[in-house]
Formats: C-alpha cells, sequence, structure tokens
C-alpha cells in the first residue's frame, strides 16, 4: 500500500546515492538522479509497480518529479498538491512548487547548482522526449549533461517492489464504441498518408484500447492495459503479453474485420530497429512518448506530433456521445441517492466521515446499469480536507461529515458507455456569508463557461480566465485547470484539449462532440475547498453569426445533480446566471425525477424536488 503520512527517506537516499557513486552497469557516476513519475508510457496515473518517485519521497500525489543530488533531496509537483506534498514530505526533502513564478524548471536548477561536467541521470523510458530535450539544452548550456541510465537505480534499491500488473484484457463491444477497428485504421492511415509516413508508434495506453476496441484493468481506475501498437499502412502490431489476450480475441479480430499481429511486450525497441532497417520511410512518434523510443528514429525520419488517435479519440462519434449522456443520467441517479441519503443521515447525527460516505456513494453506483468501477479514488473531504485539492481519505485522515463543515464531494464512475467526473460542494448546516459569498463566486465562473460561446478551433487557454474573473475581483483564485477532456469509458483525464492556464502544445482547439469538465474552485488551507464540476459537451452554438465562417460552439452541461442553493448568495447573482442554474435545475428534475419514480425512491424523489426548486 501506499504511505500516506510522513515518512523517514534516510536509509533510502544512502541507497540511492551509493549507486550514483558508481552505477552498477556501468561503473560510472552520476551528480543527480531524476525520478519522474511517468511510467514507460507517461501514463499520468500509474499502477504501485511504478509508483518510484512515491516510494523514494513519501509523497503519493499523481503529478510530480523527484530530483537526488549527492546531498540534497528535492520534489517538484504543481498547485493542486502543493499542501499535500508539505504534510507528506521529511525534512530531508525541499518542496519546489512548479508553476509559480519564482519557481525554476529542474534543467534551469540544476544548471545553476551543479557543478560544471556534473551528470544528470534518469531512465529513459520514464521521461518522455518533451521534458528530455529542453532540459538537456538547459543542462549542456551550463556544461553539464543529461544521461540515460537504463537501469532503474529505484528498483535495484526497492526491495518488496509489487511486480507489474498484468491482468486479462476484455473486448469493447461495438454497440458501445459505434465504430469497428477496422474503421478506425481507414481514419488513422488516411493521417498518415497525408503526412506521407510509413509506421505510426503508439505508446499512449488509452490510445491503444480506444484503437483496438479493447479495455484492461492494469492501472487503478483506468481501463487500460501494457502494451504497445504499431499501426503501417498495411499491418498491425500489438505489443503484449499473449496471456493478457481475451479468450473470444479471434471472434474479436473478426467482428472488426481485423488481424492483429502480436509480438512480446518487451520486443518494442528490437521490432522498431528492424522496420527502420528495411523501410526508407518516415515514423510517427508523439513527442510525449519516452525519449527512449523517440531517440531510436533519426531526427531526419522522425515525425513528432500527437498522433492522429489522440484527436480521434477526443471527438466522440455518435454512440459514444448518446453514450456519455446516458451514463451521466444514471450516474446522477446514483449521486442524488447519495447526497439524499447523506442529508438526513448528517442531520440526524447519525455517525459517517468521509471513507464510509465514499462507500455508500460506490455502493449506489454499483447498482447502476453497465457499471464498472470508480473512475479516481472519490475525494471526499471535510473541513480543510476539501483544502487539499486531490485528497484522498485514509484512516489517519478520515474526518467526521457533520452539519459544522462544508462537505467536498469530487467522485467519478466507468460505464462500458462512458466515463464520469461531478464535484459537488455541500453544507448541511448553516454557511456563514463568507461560504457563500465564495461559493458564489465559483458558480459565477461555472455558469460563465456553461454559457461561454466561441470560435471553433479556438484554444481552452483562451476560455480560463473567464471562470476566474468573479473571484480575481477580490483577490481570490484557484492552483488548478479548469478544465480537462475525459474519455468513453477510459481515463478520466483525457487530453489533448484542456482548459486552464498553461500553454498546451498540443491542443488542436475546442471542437464539437469533444467533452471537457468545468470545474473552478476555491480553497483554504486548513479551512475549507470549494469546487463546482460538471462535464460539459462541445455543441453547435444557437446564434444567428458564426465568426465570419469558423463555426460558433457552446456548452451542454450533461452532469445531472442539482448544485445546493444554500450555498447561493442569490444577491450577486446576475438575471442571466439565475436563469442558468434554473433551467439546470428544471432539466435536472425533469430527466432524473421520472426514474426515481420508477425504481419508488419517494425519499430521493423529494430531495431531488427540494434541492431543484427556483431561486
Amino acid at each position: 500500500m501506499l504511505l500516506n503520512q510522513m515518512m523517514a527517506t534516510t536509509k533510502k537516499l544512502a541507497a540511492l546515492r551509493g549507486l550514483m557513486k558508481k552505477i552498477p552497469s556501468t561503473g560510472e557516476a552520476i551528480d543527480a538522479y531524476i525520478i519522474p513519475t511517468d511510467d514507460a508510457h507517461q501514463s499520468e496515473y500509474i499502477c504501485d509497480h511504478d509508483n518510484r518517485r512515491s516510494y523514494i519521497c513519501g509523497f503519493d500525489g499523481s503529478s510530480g518529479t523527484a530530483v537526488v543530488t549527492t546531498t540534497d533531496a528535492y520534489l517538484w509537483t504543481d498547485g493542486r498538491y502543493y499542501d499535500q506534498a508539505t504534510k507528506q514530505l521529511d525534512s530531508h526533502w525541499t518542496l519546489m512548487k512548479d508553476g509559480l513564478p519564482t519557481t525554476p524548471s529542474i534543467g534551469a536548477f540544476l544548471a545553476k547548482s551543479l557543478t560544471k561536467g556534473s551528470k544528470v541521470g534518469v531512465d529513459p523510458k520514464l521521461i518522455s522526449f518533451r521534458t528530455w530535450a529542453p532540459m538537456k539544452n538547459e543542462l549542456e548550456a551550463a556544461d553539464c549533461d543529461l544521461v540515460p541510465v537504463r537501469e532503474n537505480l529505484i528498483d535495484i534499491i526497492w526491495t518488496d517492489q509489487p511486480p507489474q500488473t498484468s491482468n486479462t484484457t476484455i473486448v469493447h463491444d461495438i454497440k458501445f464504441t459505434g465504430e469497428t477497428v477496422n474503421k478506425k485504421l481507414e481514419s488513422i492511415r488516411s493521417s498518415l498518408k497525408e503526412k506521407n509516413v510509413e509506421v505510426l508508434i503508439v505508446t499512449a495506453l488509452d490510445e491503444i484500447a480506444w484503437c483496438l476496441n479493447l479495455r484492461g484493468s492494469d492501472i487503478p481506475y483506468n481501463p487500460v492495459f501494457f502494451a504497445y501498437l504499431i499501426v503501417t499502412l498495411d499491418k498491425v502490431f500489438l505489443f503484449i503479453d499473449k496471456n493478457k489476450l481475451p479468450e473470444d480475441f479471434a471472434v474479436h479480430e473478426s467482428a472488426n474485420d481485423v488481424k492483429i499481429e502480436i509480438k512480446p511486450y518487451d520486443n518494442i525497441e528490437a521490432f522498431i530497429g528492424e522496420l527502420l532497417g528495411q523501410t526508407t520511410g518516415k515514423f510517427w512518434i508523439s513527442p510525449a512518448s519516452s525519449f527512449c523510443l523517440n531517440h531510436l528514429i533519426s531526427e531526419k525520419r522522425r515525425v513528432q506530433e500527437i498522433t492522429p488517435i489522440n484527436i480521434l479519440k477526443a471527438i466522440k462519434n455518435p454512440v459514444e456521445v448518446e453514450g456519455m449522456k446516458m451514463s451521466h443520467i444514471r450516474d446522477g441517479v446514483a449521486l442524488c441517492q447519495y447526497f439524499a441519503w447523506l442529508s438526513d443521515a448528517v442531520a440526524k447525527e447519525e455517525a459517517v466521515d468521509e471513507i464510509s460516505g465514499a462507500t455508500k456513494l460506490e455502493g449506489f453506483r454499483a447498482k447502476q446499469d453497465h457499471y464498472m468501477g470508480l473512475s479516481f479514488t472519490t475525494i471526499s473531504s471535510s473541513g480543510p480536507n476539501g483544502a487539499v485539492i486531490h485528497y484522498r481519505p485514509t484512516e489517519e485522515t478520515n474526518r467526521p461529515i457533520t452539519t459544522k463543515e462544508i462537505y467536498l464531494c469530487d467522485s467519478g464512475a466507468q460505464y462500458k458507455d462512458g466515463t464520469t467526473d461531478v464535484t459537488r460542494t455541500w453544507h448541511f448546516g448553516t454557511p456563514t456569508e463568507y461560504h457563500k459569498d465564495c461559493f458564489t463566486r465559483v458558480l459565477k465562473g461555472q455558469i460563465t463557461i456553461a454559457t461561454a460561446i466561441f470560435p471553433r478551433k479556438v484554444k481552452g487557454q483562451m476560455l480560463d480566465s473567464l471562470a476566474r474573473k468573479a473571484l480575481w475581483d477580490v483577490g481570490l483564485d484557484y492552483k488548478h485547470g479548469t478544465g480537462h477532456g475525459i474519455g468513453h469509458f477510459l481515463n478520466v483525464h483525457e487530453g489533448p484539449m484542456q482548459i486552464g492556464m498553461r500553454v498546451i502544445p498540443d491542443d488542436p482547439g475546442l471542437q464539437e462532440n469533444m467533452f471537457v469538465s468545468n470545474e473552478p474552485g476555491y480553497y483554504e488551507s486548513d479551512n475549507f475547498g470549494i469546487r463546482i464540476e460538471d462535464i460539459v459537451q462541445i455543441v453547435k452554438a444557437n446564434i444567428a453569426r458564426d465568426f465570419d465562417g469558423r463555426g460558433a460552439l457552446s456548452f451542454e452541461t450533461i452532469t445531472m445533480c442539482p448544485i445546493q442553493t444554500k450555498m447561493i448568495n442569490a444577491a450577486m447573482l446576475t438575471e442571466k446566471e439565475r436563469k442558468h442554474l434554473n433551467d439546470y435545475h428544471k432539466r435536472v428534475f425533469e430527466t432524473l425525477g421520472p426514474l426515481l419514480k420508477k425504481i419508488n425512491d419517494d425519499f430521493t424523489y423529494n430531495w431531488l424536488k427540494n434541492e431543484t426548486q427556483p431561486i
């Protein structure tokens, strides 16, 4: 299990530094060692086997990079995790608050800190080419060098490292995917021909799962499996442990009009080398893939762009669109059942805490059709725990849910026809005027995004400040993005588009039938957290003009769950904002009410009716 409390790292650092003095395979020394969060596929979420960064430093958030020199140790992580990292790192570690103007990049910091001639090592499989290239340039400018260390030094000292996950995959039926593998390959190969490319190398696990209409369980909450994929103009190669294939794989190939050649998972590098020798054309690989694989291909023969699968996957087809909507409706039933139960239990002063609440919510979801599991660990957070943006309740941090504190619940589920992610913030007692002011400012930003009209293919970064305006007016803000893409029975965080302050190099612009989250928030350390999150579909805007033929788009909210009106200062809302909220609540009630009646859940029906009254 992962550790969630402060842990001593003295022995681990000593062991690592011992290896840094003399790399076992080469006998050479390095002056610093980088431990990324990534696995070999640059996954955001990883299995326990790949949790090397957490092992060495004790911080178990989903994003961050550890750097160990011969004398010091540092952790870079973003604003979502400042509070969590502060609590989890021991005195050996220095927190580097990534994203702040005063925090240097890892490369710049090491270039300034190390002496000339120093070597910085990293496992080349665990760092993307996009991260490697600028870091190497920064180090070389200071007469230092970034070097690949093929044997992972953490794996050597991690004596009780969990084994690599290797679970059997499952077929994702055409009635859910909407397209056969062959149809997807036609679109992919069309892109290859446009780029004059012979070979596409795919390393992102969700792209492989989507392309092949397969799903897995090698990474918790993410229905993906460890594999690599190579697509040529006439063949498909899947690099996977053949024991992971479903028993009906041949039937699956036939139903999808495709023949897939199976190769050993560990043979990917050698096979790329063979293909390079057998062909003269170009190879397409994402710069977000590992330096290890990118480096195999000469710059002259390498096309470095996000794969065509990335964008094809993000723009949902009609069957996927319908599945996303229906899964959110069923998810809305479960959410309302939970919040109705919770508000009643807390009012009766029954013992409910963060963990038991999350378990109860999971139980309601598990009763829904096509349920396959959670899409991430439920962020069930009461009072000050809500200020930890990606909080996860543990036995050590577990707090009761009461009438005296704000309760933030960010949760989601995997269904065969869609993935959900929703946050609601509640007060089961009497919120203060300050609570209501903060909540309303978050809501105003959320409504501004929900009602925005924008040109087709505008970058998500252009919309981000709309969500922050009401908070910025009084000097408040939040340290995370406003929106992320979401998969279709895939990863809860999906690119390439985002709505946030950071520049996203691969953002193709917002397009019809992409789905993104809309989730502004506000957090006060050791006090409370507020976030309101919906999933929205990008649709054509119903306006007369269309930006001179570019196309006008807007958002349609598909999340079905009321927003607590008790937390709103209605006087702060404009008439447009008030109408939007009332219309949304009317739609939620008209959608979910009949479903609750159908299952004879009058208790939740009455709660929903009360919570969706107009203001």
